[in-house]
């Protein structure tokens, strides 16, 4: 799995609460979600995320609730994989559920900067940041965890029987 865009740059600590307000969980329109993804810490992204961008964070990225409207409505704002120093556990898993690319690598988050294009190789384990020429190495996605974001996330690769 490869991935390319410019990034998009967060701190420490972003929480579920400013991915996605509470006030918006009234919906189950993916696309509604998306529609006021970051507005709370960054009321920009959601007109200048371009499909493809790559999410650049800190420590303990997804913190607070558990809610998969976060992950959700990152995935659905265009963004193709979150590389930040840490995630909270509940984020990451709720992640892979619904198909959205995770990676944790602490160097590239602390040299990667806002606007950078960076290039994901995640079947190899190499983030390489374009603007700088800088090369990271990472844990490959696992084989099934590939399988289940190239087929949208857990319970789709489970009806397809791609994962039992």
């Amino acid at each position: 799995m490869k991935y390319c865009g410019t990034a998009i740059k967060y701190g420490d600590n972003v929480d579920t609460d400013v991915i996605i307000p509470a006030r918006y969980l009234n919906t189950s329109d993916n696309r509604e979600l998306a529609s006021h993804c970051m507005e709370d810490i960054d009321p920009s992204f959601v007109n200048r995320v371009k499909h493809g961008d790559i999410m650049v964070a800190g420590q303990n990225f997804g913190c607070g609730s558990s809610r998969e409207h976060a992950p959700i409505a990152i995935k659905e704002s265009g963004i193709s994989i979150v590389i930040a120093a840490s995630f909270a556990r509940i984020f990451y898993r709720n992640a892979i559920n619904i198909g959205l690319g995770i990676v944790e690598c602490p160097e590239a988050v602390n040299e990667i900067s806002e606007g950078d294009v960076v290039e994901a190789d995640m079947d190899n384990g190499i983030i390489f940041n374009k603007t700088t020429g800088k090369k990271y190495e990472t844990a490959p996605f696992p084989e099934f965890i590939q399988k289940i974001i190239e087929n949208g996330g857990l319970i789709q690769s489970i009806a397809d029987g791609i994962v039992k």
